[in-house]
Protein backbone atom coordinates (compact mmCIF):
# COMPACT_ATOMS: atom_id res chain seq x y z
CA UNK A 1 0.00 0.00 0.00
CA UNK A 2 1.38 3.39 -1.00
CA UNK A 3 2.19 6.17 1.45
CA UNK A 4 -0.46 8.34 -0.23
CA UNK A 5 -3.13 5.70 0.33
CA UNK A 6 -2.21 5.27 4.00
CA UNK A 7 -2.29 9.03 4.49
CA UNK A 8 -5.64 9.29 2.72
CA UNK A 9 -7.13 6.52 4.90
CA UNK A 10 -5.81 8.24 8.04
CA UNK A 11 -7.39 11.53 6.99
CA UNK A 12 -10.74 9.80 6.38
CA UNK A 13 -10.56 8.15 9.82
CA UNK A 14 -9.65 11.46 11.49
CA UNK A 15 -12.51 13.28 9.74
CA UNK A 16 -14.92 10.51 10.75
CA UNK A 17 -13.82 10.79 14.39
CA UNK A 18 -14.33 14.57 14.34
CA UNK A 19 -17.74 14.17 12.72
CA UNK A 20 -18.76 11.55 15.30
CA UNK A 21 -17.58 13.75 18.19
CA UNK A 22 -19.42 16.73 16.72
CA UNK A 23 -22.67 14.75 16.43
CA UNK A 24 -22.31 13.48 19.99
CA UNK A 25 -21.69 17.02 21.28
CA UNK A 26 -24.74 18.30 19.38
CA UNK A 27 -26.90 15.56 20.91
CA UNK A 28 -25.61 16.40 24.41
CA UNK A 29 -26.29 20.11 23.87
CA UNK A 30 -29.80 19.36 22.64
CA UNK A 31 -30.43 17.17 25.69
CA UNK A 32 -29.13 19.91 27.98
CA UNK A 33 -31.51 22.48 26.45
CA UNK A 34 -34.37 20.02 27.01
CA UNK A 35 -33.28 19.77 30.64
CA UNK A 36 -33.20 23.57 31.01
CA UNK A 37 -36.69 23.82 29.51
CA UNK A 38 -37.93 21.25 32.03
CA UNK A 39 -36.43 23.39 34.79
CA UNK A 40 -38.25 26.44 33.40
CA UNK A 41 -41.51 24.48 33.67
CA UNK A 42 -40.64 23.33 37.22
CA UNK A 43 -39.91 26.82 38.49
CA UNK A 44 -42.91 28.27 36.66
CA UNK A 45 -45.17 25.85 38.53
CA UNK A 46 -43.51 26.71 41.85
CA UNK A 47 -43.94 30.44 41.18
CA UNK A 48 -47.61 29.96 40.31
CA UNK A 49 -48.15 27.91 43.48
CA UNK A 50 -46.42 30.52 45.61
CA UNK A 51 -48.41 33.42 44.15
CA UNK A 52 -51.64 31.51 44.69
CA UNK A 53 -50.80 30.55 48.28
CA UNK A 54 -48.93 33.67 49.42
CA UNK A 55 -51.95 35.04 51.32
CA UNK A 56 -52.92 31.75 52.97
CA UNK A 57 -51.10 32.18 56.23
CA UNK A 58 -53.54 30.23 58.43
CA UNK A 59 -53.17 32.88 61.14
CA UNK A 60 -49.40 32.58 61.04
CA UNK A 61 -46.79 35.20 60.14
CA UNK A 62 -47.04 37.06 56.86
CA UNK A 63 -44.09 37.73 54.54
CA UNK A 64 -43.47 41.26 55.80
CA UNK A 65 -43.03 39.93 59.35
CA UNK A 66 -40.42 37.27 58.61
CA UNK A 67 -38.35 38.39 55.62
CA UNK A 68 -35.03 40.10 56.43
CA UNK A 69 -34.36 42.16 53.33
CA UNK A 70 -30.72 43.07 54.19
CA UNK A 71 -29.83 39.37 54.45
CA UNK A 72 -31.64 38.56 51.23
CA UNK A 73 -29.95 41.50 49.50
CA UNK A 74 -26.57 40.09 50.58
CA UNK A 75 -27.57 36.69 49.15
CA UNK A 76 -28.61 38.35 45.90
CA UNK A 77 -25.35 40.28 45.56
CA UNK A 78 -23.32 37.12 46.20
CA UNK A 79 -25.16 35.26 43.43
CA UNK A 80 -25.07 38.19 41.00
CA UNK A 81 -21.33 38.66 41.51
CA UNK A 82 -20.80 34.91 41.10
CA UNK A 83 -22.43 35.17 37.69
CA UNK A 84 -19.91 37.88 36.80
CA UNK A 85 -16.95 35.85 38.03
CA UNK A 86 -18.13 32.82 36.07
CA UNK A 87 -18.25 35.05 32.99
CA UNK A 88 -14.62 36.00 33.69
CA UNK A 89 -13.78 32.30 33.93
CA UNK A 90 -15.32 31.78 30.50
CA UNK A 91 -13.31 34.69 29.05
CA UNK A 92 -10.14 33.18 30.52
CA UNK A 93 -11.09 29.83 29.04
CA UNK A 94 -11.48 31.29 25.54
CA UNK A 95 -8.10 32.99 26.01
CA UNK A 96 -6.57 29.61 26.87
CA UNK A 97 -5.48 30.73 30.35
CA UNK A 98 -6.02 27.67 32.54
CA UNK A 99 -4.73 29.29 35.75
CA UNK A 100 -7.20 32.16 35.50
CA UNK A 101 -10.02 29.73 34.75
CA UNK A 102 -9.19 27.88 37.95
CA UNK A 103 -8.96 31.13 39.92
CA UNK A 104 -12.33 32.48 38.74
CA UNK A 105 -14.02 29.12 39.23
CA UNK A 106 -12.72 29.16 42.80
CA UNK A 107 -14.08 32.67 43.41
CA UNK A 108 -17.43 31.64 41.90
CA UNK A 109 -17.54 28.59 44.17
CA UNK A 110 -16.88 30.69 47.29
CA UNK A 111 -19.61 33.17 46.34
CA UNK A 112 -22.08 30.37 45.62
CA UNK A 113 -21.21 28.71 48.91
CA UNK A 114 -21.77 32.04 50.69
CA UNK A 115 -25.20 32.26 49.08
CA UNK A 116 -26.14 28.76 50.27
CA UNK A 117 -24.79 29.46 53.78
CA UNK A 118 -26.93 32.58 54.10
CA UNK A 119 -29.97 30.74 52.78
CA UNK A 120 -29.49 27.93 55.30
CA UNK A 121 -29.16 30.52 58.05
CA UNK A 122 -32.43 32.10 56.92
CA UNK A 123 -34.23 28.75 56.86
CA UNK A 124 -32.86 27.73 60.27
CA UNK A 125 -33.86 31.08 61.76
CA UNK A 126 -37.41 30.84 60.37
CA UNK A 127 -37.91 27.28 61.58
CA UNK A 128 -36.58 28.19 65.05
CA UNK A 129 -39.12 31.02 65.20
CA UNK A 130 -41.98 28.64 64.41
CA UNK A 131 -42.25 29.70 60.76
CA UNK A 132 -41.39 26.35 59.23
CA UNK A 133 -42.95 24.89 56.08
CA UNK A 134 -45.64 23.07 58.07
CA UNK A 135 -46.97 26.32 59.61
CA UNK A 136 -49.06 27.46 56.63
CA UNK A 137 -49.63 27.02 52.92
CA UNK A 138 -47.74 30.27 52.36
CA UNK A 139 -44.65 29.01 54.13
CA UNK A 140 -44.89 25.60 52.44
CA UNK A 141 -44.87 27.32 49.05
CA UNK A 142 -42.04 29.62 50.13
CA UNK A 143 -39.77 26.81 51.33
CA UNK A 144 -40.57 24.75 48.23
CA UNK A 145 -39.69 27.53 45.78
CA UNK A 146 -36.61 28.94 47.53
CA UNK A 147 -35.43 25.50 48.65
CA UNK A 148 -35.65 24.07 45.13
CA UNK A 149 -33.52 26.94 43.86
CA UNK A 150 -31.05 26.32 46.69
CA UNK A 151 -30.79 22.64 45.73
CA UNK A 152 -30.02 23.68 42.16
CA UNK A 153 -27.29 26.05 43.36
CA UNK A 154 -25.84 23.22 45.47
CA UNK A 155 -25.80 20.98 42.39
CA UNK A 156 -24.10 23.82 40.52
CA UNK A 157 -21.41 24.05 43.20
CA UNK A 158 -20.71 20.33 42.87
CA UNK A 159 -20.52 20.77 39.10
CA UNK A 160 -18.09 23.70 39.49
CA UNK A 161 -15.85 21.58 41.73
CA UNK A 162 -15.91 18.73 39.19
CA UNK A 163 -15.11 21.11 36.32
CA UNK A 164 -12.24 22.68 38.28
CA UNK A 165 -10.82 19.19 38.71
CA UNK A 166 -11.17 18.48 35.00
CA UNK A 167 -9.54 21.77 34.02
CA UNK A 168 -6.66 21.00 36.38
CA UNK A 169 -6.12 17.44 35.11
CA UNK A 170 -7.22 17.56 31.46
CA UNK A 171 -6.60 21.16 30.50
CA UNK A 172 -8.87 23.12 28.19
CA UNK A 173 -9.59 20.46 25.61
CA UNK A 174 -12.72 20.46 23.44
CA UNK A 175 -14.76 18.31 25.83
CA UNK A 176 -13.89 20.43 28.87
CA UNK A 177 -14.73 23.62 26.97
CA UNK A 178 -18.10 22.15 25.94
CA UNK A 179 -18.91 21.15 29.52
CA UNK A 180 -17.91 24.57 30.80
CA UNK A 181 -20.27 26.18 28.29
CA UNK A 182 -23.18 24.10 29.59
CA UNK A 183 -22.28 24.86 33.19
CA UNK A 184 -22.21 28.55 32.30
CA UNK A 185 -25.75 28.35 30.92
CA UNK A 186 -26.92 26.51 34.04
CA UNK A 187 -25.31 28.99 36.45
CA UNK A 188 -26.65 32.06 34.64
CA UNK A 189 -30.09 30.42 34.50
CA UNK A 190 -30.05 30.07 38.30
CA UNK A 191 -29.10 33.74 38.54
CA UNK A 192 -32.14 34.72 36.45
CA UNK A 193 -34.42 32.51 38.52
CA UNK A 194 -33.14 34.11 41.73
CA UNK A 195 -33.83 37.60 40.38
CA UNK A 196 -37.42 36.46 39.84
CA UNK A 197 -37.51 34.98 43.37
CA UNK A 198 -36.12 38.17 44.88
CA UNK A 199 -38.70 40.32 43.07
CA UNK A 200 -41.75 38.06 43.41
CA UNK A 201 -41.19 36.67 46.88
CA UNK A 202 -39.08 39.05 48.94
CA UNK A 203 -39.69 42.51 47.51
CA UNK A 204 -43.41 41.90 47.00
CA UNK A 205 -43.55 40.31 50.46
CA UNK A 206 -42.07 43.20 52.41
CA UNK A 207 -44.37 45.61 50.59
CA UNK A 208 -47.52 43.88 51.89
Amino acid sequence: MSTETVGYDADIKHDAEISSASRADTEVNFGFWIYLMSDVILFSMLFVAYIDLSDRTAGGPIAAEIFELPLVFAETMALLISSLTFGLAMLAMHAGNRQRVMMWLGVTFVLGLSFISMELYEFTHLIADGAGPQRSAFLSAFFSLVGTHGLHVTAGLIWIAVMAGQVATKGLNAHVVSRMARLSLFWHFLDLVWIAVFSTVYLAGVMQ
